[in-house]
């Protein structure tokens, strides 16, 4: 199989050291949320090479490299799922995007993961199948981490095409997640919403949910803003 080819390459790129590096990074230890991952200590750009020249996996060996225990594999096959999304025809993108879905709880399983993914062919397949964005919002109230930020950060791709309502619904529905990694994800979009199409809209937004917002969330969204405007929403 081509896919145990690619698999020996990505273990000639292994470096120990930086495995141990990112493993502590990525909050890999008992009761934390990447625990029990397994990194081998590749960078992300060797990744993105490796898929680029891998990008004609065929796709059930791409899904099958998505479910290995090694984290940089993972990377790996969404990386190349999104060269394969670009390249495939109608029936590849919706069978690369409800296998991704499907697979989200278990094997893109941490903020990396789910961030060099979610808002490129994942945010593509919901920004022209309008209908679907349901299943966003039912992943907004899941009980998995993973799926609830993918639901927020796939909306980085309407975001960028001049859309933001469906970011302030998921948000609202976030607002009150107990995770500091759905905070920063949410601000993080807020942030991205004055930058791209309007702060005076983010700021509506802000004033809005003041009392309610995470203290990370508003400290993500305000970033960009003035020092002193900044301190004034802090006091808030």
């Amino acid at each position: 199989m081509i896919l145990d080819k690619l698999k020996k390459e990505l273990a000639a790129l292994a470096d120990k050291k930086q495995a141990v590096i990112l493993q502590r990074f990525f909050k890999t230890g008992k009761g934390e949320y990447g625990e029990g991952d397994i990194f081998i200590g590749i960078k992300v750009p060797a990744l993105r090479n490796m898929a680029k020249k891998y990008k004609d996996l065929p796709l059930d060996e791409t899904l099958e490299l998505l479910t290995s225990e090694i984290h940089e594999h993972r990377m790996t096959a969404l990386f190349i799922l999104n060269f394969q999304y670009n390249s495939g025809n109608d029936g590849i993108k919706e069978k690369i995007v409800k296998e991704y879905m499907r697979n989200v709880r278990k094997y893109v399983n941490n903020w990396d993961l789910v961030d060099l993914s979610a808002p490129y062919f994942v945010g593509d397949y919901f920004y022209r199948k309008r209908s679907k964005r349901k299943k966003l919002y039912s992943y907004a109230k899941s009980n998995s981490l993973w799926e609830r930020r993918v639901s927020v950060i796939t909306t980085y791709h309407f975001i960028r095409q001049g859309e933001y309502e469906d970011t302030f619904n998921i948000i609202e529905i976030l607002m009150n997640d107990k995770h500091d990694l759905i905070h920063k994800a949410t601000g993080w979009m807020l942030r991205e919403i004055g930058k791209r199409i309007d702060e005076k809209i983010e700021k509506q937004f802000i004033d809005k949910h003041i009392g309610d917002m995470p203290r990370t969330m508003l400290r993500y969204a305000i970033e960009r803003f003035p020092g002193n405007e900044r301190r004034k929403y802090l006091k808030k």
